[in-house]
């Protein structure tokens, strides 16, 4: 089949032929699913190198996992994110890892004081973000940063949907209450 016609393939189609040994399939599911796996692994470690070994790992699982896939027990996106924000906490756990995210040098052009200010905000919510507890810090992830809707959310953390509404009202609530503080320097002392 040419690169053409099977780029428009569903995931499920694409991880069935890769499994038959077509390498063209598994170059445009990697090509779709990487970019979702590294921003997940990203937001939930800050780290950048964390985060490509995170997304290496998840699709090696896959690519593993492809010949025995059972293609009515799960979509391919629901079990890699659950995949990948399980390699994520191992790492948390293992590591004890710090958050922090390192400012890169804004240009000196024009807006960067906008600029500035969004990598504060940036950076304020990431920090915020990493004390979250765990599961929370996940569902609000995929909520909010991965827009995976609910049912979606409960099917990769493996709870009811009242659990995962729970943990992400939690989670606004705390992250409120953290950011609070810092309304003004960051530039929301006007918004409400």
């Amino acid at each position: 089949m040419a690169l053409d016609a099977s780029q428009s393939l569903p995931d499920d189609k694409l991880l069935a032929r890769f499994a038959q040994g077509d390498r063209i399939a598994a170059e445009i599911l990697t090509a779709r699913l990487a970019p979702l796996v590294f921003k997940q692994a990203f937001r939930m470690l800050s780290d950048r190198s964390e985060a490509e070994d995170v997304t290496q790992e998840s699709l090696l699982r896959l690519w593993r996992a492809a010949p025995d896939w059972d293609f009515n027990q799960a979509k391919v996106t629901t079990w890699l994110y659950r995949v990948t924000a399980n390699l994520c906490i191992d790492r948390i756990r293992k590591e004890k890892h710090s958050c922090g995210e390192v400012l890169e040098k804004a240009d000196a052009g024009p807006g960067m004081e906008h600029q500035l200010q969004t990598q504060a905000r940036a950076v304020a919510l990431q920090t915020a973000l990493q004390k979250l507890p765990e599961r929370q810090r996940q569902a609000m992830i995929l909520r909010h940063l991965q827009d995976l809707s609910n049912p979606e959310i409960s099917d990769i953390m493996e709870i009811s949907i009242e659990a995962v509404e729970s943990l992400i009202a939690r989670g606004k609530r705390t992250l409120a209450g953290a950011l609070a503080p810092q309304k003004k320097a960051l530039g929301f002392q006007d918004e409400q």
